[in-house]
């Protein structure tokens, strides 16, 4: 990525990236001021949009083929999305009735450990979309993928809440560097 942006010595750049960073994840969790500070001048924007491209394209994979089909797809999407981010960050997908990709919107950030999640605030936004399912997904930065306590009772208020305006919750998913979890194969919701 950084040869074809133009700048010179791209391996010796990303080598150093590595190292300093720790790793591809580490890299992609970055601002573009740290990549910027370690890699040199130009690498956090060249590296930034070649991270957003990559985050478009799986949208626009997502959003060909229903969503609940693809959950291939769909974990992609999220990895990228954010499954390397250094606090919690919760998205909700909302669909159609024929399961296809409404909106994808993040609704709340935390810290490392905790996020605040807002129930009424979510189910609102899919009245106000005409949405008739919803998948919820958020992210873990501890590298574990199983979900919390406060996860599953904040996942099952959700539900509840849903249920009372015909929206259906296909899934929680909880992602992690290392992994994902989902509420519904686990049978938390």
């Amino acid at each position: 990525m950084l040869g074809t942006a133009g700048l010179d010595r791209p391996a010796e750049r990303a080598a150093a990236l590595l190292a300093e960073l720790g790793g591809l994840s580490a890299v992609v969790a970055s601002s573009e001021e740290r990549l910027d500070t370690i890699g040199g001048r130009g690498v956090g924007r060249a590296l930034r949009a070649a991270f957003a491209l990559v985050r478009r394209l799986a949208a626009i994979e997502l959003d060909r083929r229903p969503i609940i089909g693809t959950s291939e797809a769909l974990l992609a999407y999220l990895r990228v999305a954010i499954g390397h981010a250094q606090r919690e960050e919760m998205r909700v997908l909302y669909l159609d009735a024929a399961h296809r990709l409404i909106r994808d919107e993040p609704t709340s950030r935390g810290t490392v450990a905790r996020l605040a999640i807002y129930p009424r605030e979510i189910v609102r936004r899919a009245l106000e979309l005409s949405a008739s399912g919803l998948i919820l997904a958020h992210n873990h930065p501890s590298g574990d993928p199983t979900p919390s306590a406060a996860d599953v009772a904040a996942t099952r208020e959700i539900v509840q809440l849903a249920r009372s305006f015909d929206i259906d919750v296909h899934d929680h998913l909880v992602v992690a560097r290392t992994g994902h979890a989902s509420m519904r194969a686990l049978k938390l919701i």
